[in-house]
């Protein structure tokens, strides 16, 4: 299947399941506290809906919208999406939002930002209850890692162990350690033996956004997995599972072969070149014409588990659950923190609509990457959700916890005038995000 569709059927299968998820936390609470749901519906429906249907004896209609942008509950006597004014002005029913204590209302508004943080860490839980916990000690990386330009411009070099942050020790290569770097004012790596500080810039997270290229990256040793047949690789006596590790006594990892080759073509290189390898724990050398080091006609082992030291865990089902739990609360500290760059130049640069998150997905179904990343965006809606802007769910908490503060109730009018500026505002930012996709994909 092409890459283009299995990354959306991805995307439409988790938004599906996320917003299905959040909607019956406001739905749930509502229908607790015996206020009546007109419409449950799955993305949104303006002009036409592309299924419906009404369960006898019930008050709600279910349905599906053919705009995937998200979805809704319409509850009765609330200022929402629907902008149903009419409805606001009879007299208030007891069934209905507005006539619920403000307590009540708090709920039902929160309850969609709560399920979804409930589904991330179930999702976390049974990922790592089935799969387990498994990563490279960024500490103990055999090569070093890879950096990109902008690291390379402060003082990292390729092979460079990263170690730690002002001190703090790095563990894993994430968004964690990104963040930590982009945050410290000094950073030690390992090199050649010997343990080096570099100094950070005050603005290296807007250097780093500005880089389409990710910070950094394992060096992974090229070790022979196959060979095409008839291969010079073979034909010199390179066997698999021998490491190449140099050539011309220039220490290589798999990323370097490329530029290598590109170097010899552009230059007059020599009509033999020494490859060094190690086989068994043994290192040896053989001597290949130049033209053969273009086209080895070897295979490298790409399984990172195979090549570089590992921490595994595995979980029992209740032991997962609280490590899923405190999990999901580390990634939503680390997007928390992490959302003060969205402010700056670079940062809204960055913002990305529907094809960014497409592009989070693998190119290739992945069971174990399609629920990380759909308990990560779970975390993210859920976080976006409770911001304090009128329209999303955190404007209507900010409302009702000041009118439960001040026991004093925002004016209707106040509140239609706000659901309309935080529309726009929202449309606004759905705008930008895609456009942002449109522009990276051109250009």
């Amino acid at each position: 299947m092409d890459t283009f569709l299995i990354r959306t059927l991805q995307l439409l299968m988790s938004l599906s399941l996320l917003v299905v998820i959040h909607e019956c936390g406001h739905f749930l609470f509502a229908r607790l506290f015996k206020t009546r749901v007109e419409k449950f519906c799955l993305f949104f429906d303006p002009w036409f809906t592309l299924f419906k249907f009404k369960p006898r004896r019930s008050e709600t209609e279910y349905g599906i919208g053919w705009l995937p942008l998200g979805g809704y509950v319409k509850i009765a006597g609330m200022i929402d999406e629907s902008m149903d004014l009419e409805q606001m002005k009879q007299p208030a029913q007891p069934w209905e939002f507005r006539a619920k204590p403000a307590w009540q209302r708090l709920f039902i508004m929160i309850g969609g930002v709560l399920f979804n943080l409930l589904l991330a860490f179930f999702i976390y839980s049974m990922i790592l209850f089935a799969w387990g916990d498994q990563y490279i000690p960024v500490r103990q990386a055999p090569l070093g890692m890879d950096y990109n330009e902008t690291a390379h411009t402060i003082g990292f070099q390729d092979g460079d162990v990263l170690l730690s942050a002002d001190g703090v020790p790095f563990e894993r290569l994430n968004g964690d350690l990104l963040a930590a770097v982009a945050d410290a004012r000094q950073v030690s790596v390992q090199r050649g033996g010997c343990e080096l500080s570099l100094y950070i810039p005050d603005d290296m997270m807007d250097r780093l956004l500005a880089d389409s290229v990710r910070f950094a990256s394992f060096r992974y040793p090229f070790v022979i997995d196959r060979f095409e047949a008839g291969s010079p690789a073979q034909a010199a006596g390179l066997r698999q599972g021998d490491s190449l590790v140099a050539v011309n006594g220039r220490s290589i990892a798999f990323a370097d072969m490329a530029l290598i080759r590109q170097e010899m073509q552009e230059q007059q290189a020599p009509h033999e070149m020494v490859l060094t390898y190690y086989r068994a724990g043994q290192a040896d050398t053989l001597t290949v014409p130049t033209d053969s080091l273009y086209r080895l006609g070897a295979y490298p082992v790409t399984d990172l588990t195979r090549l570089m030291p590992m921490v595994s865990r595995q979980y029992s089902f209740f032991s997962a659950i609280p490590a899923g739990i405190s999990l999901g609360i580390e990634t939503l500290k680390g997007y928390v923190n992490q959302m003060k760059y969205l402010f700056s130049k670079q940062g809204a640069k960055q913002l990305g609509g529907f094809g960014a998150i497409a592009q989070l997905f693998p190119q290739q179904w992945n069971w174990y990457q399609f629920w990380y990343m759909s308990a990560f965006l779970s975390i993210i809606l859920a976080f976006m959700n409770l911001l304090p802007i009128p329209a999303l769910d955190g404007g209507h908490v900010l409302f009702l916890l000041y009118e439960i503060i001040t026991r004093r109730k925002p004016s209707e009018k106040f509140l239609e005038r706000a659901q309309v500026v935080g529309m726009v505002l929202l449309f606004g930012l759905l705008l930008w995000a895609n456009l942002n996709d449109v522009i990276r994909y051109l250009f």
